[in-house]
């Protein structure tokens, strides 16, 4: 498959999803770049696991290491100080009286994503490429594939320069995902997902399942281990 010359910006956390995307864009893209986001999350495992993949895509694929650009981190902690969140404040995982999970931090996609925009328009990225997905979720609003539509268009508009936000991910389950990451980059990427990747809204990174590390019981853990299995039971 030819590249597309173009140059993308990666939404990278360190986890499952945003890992097979950041595989997908450097199997399409010329040149990709990351960035991630401190917003005072609960668990800052996520921040240490994200340069732990970095470093282990980059030896581990020789072929994408030459494309795999700089790794940005904006500050974004005011975002953690505003949310009334599980995934920023000591409490347990329930549903919120708005019908959501109290995982849901407000507005932090559109942010950023906005931020990511802002990023990309200083160093001349076209693409913005995230792993939100309308399909295995929790009903997160700013992860609908209408939302990232209008989002896309306000970008564009709003500096005046064609922007694309990709969502590989926007239309498949779990299983589906780790059937992607298969054909990515086979067995050598499946085990660095399952090894390096973190995915549990608890932090918990001694507990080593099939699937990856993870307390097992949170909805992040359930979804992953659930996607897992389907898709060990259809290869």
């Amino acid at each position: 498959m030819s590249l597309n010359p173009a140059s993308a910006l990666v939404l990278f956390s360190g986890g499952q999803d945003s890992t097979t995307c950041l595989a997908w864009a450097l199997s399409h893209y010329a040149h990709v770049e990351t960035v991630g986001f401190d917003y005072g999350q609960r668990h800052h495992v996520e921040m240490d696991c994200r340069l732990q993949v970095l470093a282990q895509l980059r030896q581990q694929f020789p072929n994408w290491s030459p494309r795999l650009g700089e790794d940005h981190v904006l500050d974004l902690r005011v975002l953690g100080q505003l949310s009334d969140s599980a995934l920023t404040d000591e409490r347990a995982i329930a549903m919120a009286a708005s019908g959501l999970p109290n995982t849901f931090v407000p507005g932090r996609n559109l942010l950023f994503l906005t931020f990511a925009a802002t990023l990309a328009y200083r160093r001349g990225l076209k693409f913005l490429v995230g792993g939100m997905c309308e399909t295995d979720y929790s009903g997160y609003p700013d992860c609908r594939d209408d939302t990232l539509k209008a989002l896309q268009v306000a970008l564009s508009l709003g500096m005046d320069e064609r922007l694309v936000i990709e969502t590989p991910l926007m239309w498949l389950d779990k299983a589906q995902t780790w059937t992607l990451a298969d054909s990515l980059g086979g067995s050598a990427l499946l085990e660095l997902v399952t090894e390096h990747t973190h995915t549990c809204y608890l932090g918990e990174r001694t507990q080593r399942h099939a699937w990856g590390y993870g307390c097992g019981h949170c909805p992040a853990c359930e979804l992953r281990a659930q996607g897992h299995a389907r898709f060990l039971a259809t290869r």
